[in-house]
């Protein structure tokens, strides 16, 4: 119900090897090759990716040329079709002169040879995995390892279309950080030493530009928003949440007029700074003093911000720029990224609650988000509304990123299951998250991989997507299992 600002399209460079010196050996091989290659285009086109391709490289002077279009393509991700056997020599100029993930594909044409009519060209238009070491190898020496390699033949094989679905996700996720405008407004919340990160090392890791911004940008929008698009925003949000009675917690209300009206009001000024900006996320926190516009303003920031968040533009609260970024992943990948960090554990029940107060991706919610009015903001100043929901039931997958002691990037990624059941009335989301093989000793493997305290919340299982995501980038990831 709520349509995206923020699209990543990947694009994907694509081109077939093949070894010239078949071609007068076998006339006509060339031209089923040149086939088959265009049929894979066209399935992984069809994923959602646009396809720059650079044809089919036989011969090393070819792969010298093909080099500058590669590098002048704006690509996220090398696909390389193995239609056939072929040289390294038509491959390494490639590898030395780009930084790209690489991709084999050996998807051959045939799930099995005819052996009653089997011949030497029969063999050869199979031939996908021929080379595969060769090319693996000559990679690794050359410094830049192929990132993966997608295994299968071309009719009824599951498998392969899996693979390649990964992979344009991947792609997705990579053309989104990788372009991405994430702003940081304010400071990290006092206190939190593992919410720090220096914008320059996340350019140098992820690609992305950090603009940094202030409250009173977001105050001079708010001031010239009009009656008409307040009212309207107010009856959109009110036709995405329930607003019901308070229930146990004695902080909770009913969502108030004022609240709602401040909500409207700020969500449509953080639409236009979004606009304004081009912003594709904002990590943010600020107290302001008591009675100020300014912390009236960032109270009201929660409604907003989670419509953002559907919309493809991830907010974090506490100023927590990694897990911006660990969200803008899960939503380029399509799986959600929602706000999140431990609460109690119910060990009667063999589940612990995950959740956070502030913006979360309401797109993943379990049924109608609620918002509540709170009378106070538990450990921070200010109060309004808040939104409270619990995750689609089903699979799960965590994403921590945190930072080294040597200022590199980790990845911590886990996997669980959602499961329905009564949540408590607070105002925030909770989650009951299973984890085998029991809850205590998945959480405690999880914590001791070194992960910041917050994390993003997806939908699915992609613990091995998100791995070869981390090795695309070059960053170490710990896979919770």
């Amino acid at each position: 119900m709520i349509d995206k600002l923020r699209r990543s399209t990947p694009r994907v460079g694509f081109f077939a090897v093949g070894h010239s010196a078949y071609w007068a050996q076998f006339p006509g091989l060339r031209e089923r090759l040149c086939r088959h290659h265009a049929a894979m285009g066209e399935r992984i086109g069809a994923r959602g990716a646009e396809i720059v391709e650079f044809g089919l490289i036989d011969e090393s002077t070819a792969a010298y040329d093909a080099v500058d279009r590669i590098a002048g393509a704006r690509l996220d991700v090398l696909f390389v079709d193995m239609v056939t056997y072929a040289t390294s020599s038509v491959f390494a100029p490639i590898v030395v002169n780009t930084r790209l993930p690489i991709v084999l594909i050996a998807v051959q044409p045939l799930a099995e040879l005819d052996y009653t009519r089997a011949s030497t060209e029969m063999q050869l238009e199979n031939d996908n995995i021929c080379s595969v070491p060769e090319f693996i190898g000559v990679a690794e020496r050359l410094g830049n390892p192929v990132t993966d390699v997608v295994i299968g033949h071309f009719e009824d094989d599951p498998a392969v279309d899996e693979q390649l679905a990964e992979w344009i996700r991947i792609a997705s996720a990579l053309n989104g950080v990788r372009r991405a405008r994430l702003g940081l407004m304010g400071h990290v919340l006092e206190s939190m030493y593992d919410m720090h990160a220096d914008p320059t090392a996340i350019t140098a890791t992820f690609g992305c530009h950090v603009p940094l911004l202030e409250v009173d940008d977001v105050i001079a929008l708010r001031r010239e928003v009009t009656d008409a698009r307040v009212e309207a925003e107010k009856a959109r949000i009110l036709s995405l949440f329930d607003t019901p009675d308070p229930e146990s917690d004695p902080v909770t209300r009913r969502l108030t007029a004022a609240d709602l009206e401040a909500s409207a009001r700020t969500s449509v000024a953080l639409h236009d700074l979004a606009e304004k900006y081009s912003l594709d996320g904002l990590a943010y926190y600020y107290e302001g003093l008591d009675g100020s516009e300014h912390r009236d303003v960032v109270g009201s920031f929660i409604v907003g911000n989670s419509l953002l968040i559907a919309a493809g533009v991830p907010m974090c609260g506490e100023a927590d720029i990694k897990t911006c970024i660990a969200m803008l992943i899960m939503e380029r990948m399509g799986i959600g990224g929602s706000f999140a960090e431990f609460h109690p554990f119910d060990f009667a029940g063999g589940f612990i609650l995950l959740g956070h107060d502030g913006p979360h991706h309401v797109e993943i919610a379990d049924g109608r988000p609620v918002l509540r009015s709170l009378v106070k903001y538990h450990g921070k100043p200010g109060h309004g509304a808040s939104v409270e929901f619990t995750i689609k039931e089903g699979p799960i997958t965590m994403l921590s990123i945190s930072l080294t002691r040597e200022g590199r990037f980790r990845f911590v990624v886990g996997e669980g299951e959602s499961r329905r059941g009564p949540i408590p009335p607070t105002g925030n989301t909770n989650t009951r998250a299973f984890f085998e093989p029991d809850v205590r000793s998945f959480v405690k493997k999880w914590v001791m991989a070194g992960p910041t305290h917050h994390f993003a919340l997806g939908i699915g299982h992609h613990a091995r997507t998100i791995e070869k995501l981390a090795r695309a980038l070059g960053v170490e990831c710990r896979v919770v299992d």
